[in-house]
């Protein structure tokens, strides 16, 4: 994302500018959802709702003021897909996926699709690797076992955040 930031600057300052407002977004509500999710385990409607909108507006419109339209197809359809992947993991498996993360990977798909499908695909593996991670520390730390629940929501938007950071993943 980086990389698309410094062009859109260089080209077109007001599609950089809603770009940075969109990862501004990306980071306040990302880290106010991790902290909510660590706690409770839950990532409450009222920040994922508004989330969905703001983001779409801000990408869509930086993409279409920089004359890069495709970006906001990809941003949907990564939005799309990645909402549908994560819906079907809670169907087959209820108990080990919150709904609040398949409505959170819609939101995190509209960043992923925005900058490519593989970063969409990076972001996703990203998620499960740090997820198991944490599983394993606790598990070694014997703070956890196979059977304990973990909030997935906070390592969903860390592997966004990593894949989004580092322009060569994907």
């Amino acid at each position: 994302m980086t990389d698309i930031l410094a062009g859109y600057f260089q080209d077109r300052p007001v599609a950089g500018l809603l770009l940075g407002l969109a990862l501004v977004v990306f980071g306040v509500v990302g880290v106010r959802l991790s902290v909510v999710d660590f706690r409770s385990h839950l990532l409450p409607n009222r920040i994922v709702f508004p989330a969905y909108p703001l983001t779409g507006v801000l990408l869509g419109s930086a993409a279409l003021l920089a004359s890069d339209a495709g970006r906001t197809l990809t941003m949907v359809g990564g939005a799309a897909v990645l909402w549908l992947a994560y819906f079907l993991l809670r169907v087959v498996y209820p108990a080990g996926m919150g709904f609040g993360d398949v409505k959170l990977a819609g939101w995190l798909g509209l960043y992923l699709g925005f900058v490519g499908w593989g970063q969409l695909l990076w972001g996703t593996f990203a998620a499960f690797g740090l997820g198991a991670l944490w599983g394993l520390v606790l598990i070694l730390s014997r703070r956890g076992t196979l059977k304990s629940a973990i909030p997935f929501g906070p390592f969903m938007i860390a592997g966004a955040a990593l894949v989004l950071a580092v322009p060569s993943l994907g």
